[in-house]
């Protein structure tokens, strides 16, 4: 068997999205069949978007989450995002949120807490109605992202 090694992906950078969110809505735990945690949903209220594409973010998502311990969340974040030239764009964002118990505690009672002490990866996926947009649905696209009290911050990348 030959042993080989292929190049590592090059990120490109594609936009940035900063999307404010409500107060989380605390579900309790979850049972039944796949449960392993509590529920939380985050109303999305709006937010902008800039880079290759620029608009805002439009009220009515949500990130519906599932905190698995004190330290670590799993997300799956879903909202519309409308261009500046009337456009439409469907974004699903799973990410894995963690960090020490006390800076979860944090977050959840709205305090901030630096970025860089909180891991905080997304996998965003997107749908179009646009031919010219196409191209976000031909690649695969991964972020980071910060937490703040009122919103998110995300940082999209296009792996080459």
């Amino acid at each position: 068997m030959n042993a080989f090694s292929l190049p590592a992906p090059a990120l490109q950078h594609v936009l940035d999205l900063t999307v404010y969110v409500a107060a989380p809505i605390e579900a309790g735990n979850v049972v039944g069949l796949n449960s392993r945690g509590k529920r939380r949903i985050i109303p999305i209220t709006g937010g902008m978007v800039s880079g290759q594409v620029n608009g805002k973010v439009l009220p009515g998502g949500a990130d519906f989450q599932i905190v698995v311990s004190e330290t670590t969340a799993d997300l799956d974040a879903r909202y519309m995002i409308e261009l500046d030239n009337g456009e439409h764009i469907f974004l699903q964002n799973r990410a894995l949120r963690r960090g020490s118990a006390a800076d979860i505690a944090k977050l959840v009672r709205g305090e901030p807490v630096a970025p860089e002490a909180i891991y905080f990866r997304c996998v965003p996926t997107f749908e179009v109605s646009s031919p010219a947009l196409e191209w976000l649905t031909q690649s695969i696209f991964v972020g980071t992202g910060a937490r703040f009290p009122d919103r998110v911050q995300l940082s999209i990348f296009r792996l080459g």
